[in-house]
């Protein structure tokens, strides 16, 4: 395996330090894992696929200190599990004669997301291309001490904003096109959350980023062999 490809997975859930306690769960052929964020405005799932694992459910409690210890090896790696009494203890990543063990947690000590009980109809679909994602990674680097980014109707057009408030302010607007709009009202959303998403996610070319009137937004990216789903909670509203 590439060092790249488990690295990909890790930062497509962890999203900048975000996320940090999740379960692997390996069928064998497929690596996934469920999260949600601590203020819990953020659900997910991340799978990879063609990936040789031994079937198991692996606590990762510190996802940050695996992404350090794999920075100590090469591109090649090969994981095994090392087990006590037919449990995971630890997992071992190798490449070539060097090697570094990880110690797993206990999977009682790391919560399992809640279901969505009822997901809302997402009635206005923007389309997420690489220019989008480029633009709003930068605007929002530019504005870094800004919490929010709100989808704004603005007649027959529909736009992205980045700071948006009644007020004056410094903001960045962003035109987006739709292929099914009925938003109404201004509806914002973690600006941070959102950056990070797009930035572990920005290989891929085309996506569409659902909103909901009821305040969730989805989003989904297929890029080769990975698969990303999000969801995001709406945040209060806006001055």
């Amino acid at each position: 395996m590439q060092k790249n490809t488990l690295n990909s997975f890790i930062s497509k859930y962890s999203l900048g330090g975000k996320v940090n306690s999740v379960k692997w769960e390996s069928n064998g052929k497929s690596l996934k894992t469920s999260f949600i964020t601590p203020d819990k405005n953020l659900l997910g799932e991340v799978k990879v696929d063609k990936i040789s694992f031994e079937k198991s459910k692996l606590g990762i409690y510190e996802t940050d200190k695996l992404q350090k210890l794999l920075g100590v090896l090469g591109d090649d790696i090969s994981l095994d599990l090392n087990k006590f009494d037919d449990k995971a203890v630890s997992m071992k990543i190798k490449n070539g004669k060097i090697s570094i063990d990880y110690q797993l947690s206990d999977l009682a000590v790391i919560s399992d997301p809640p279901a969505l009980k009822k997901i809302p109809e997402f009635n206005t679909k923007i389309t997420i291309d690489s220019n989008f994602i480029t633009t709003y990674i930068k605007g929002k680097s530019a504005l870094s001490d800004v919490d929010t980014f709100s989808v704004v109707p603005k007649g027959d057009d529909l736009f992205i904003i980045i700071n948006y408030s009644t007020l004056n302010t410094n903001r960045v607007n962003i035109p987006v096109k739709t292929t099914e709009c009925s938003i109404k009202d201004v509806i914002s959303f973690d600006a941070d959350i959102f950056k990070e998403i797009l930035v572990a996610n920005r290989e891929c070319k085309s996506a569409i980023l659902e909103v909901s009137n009821e305040g969730l937004a989805r989003i989904n990216f297929k890029v080769g062999d990975y698969e990303s789903t999000y969801y995001i909670v709406a945040s209060q509203g806006v001055n």
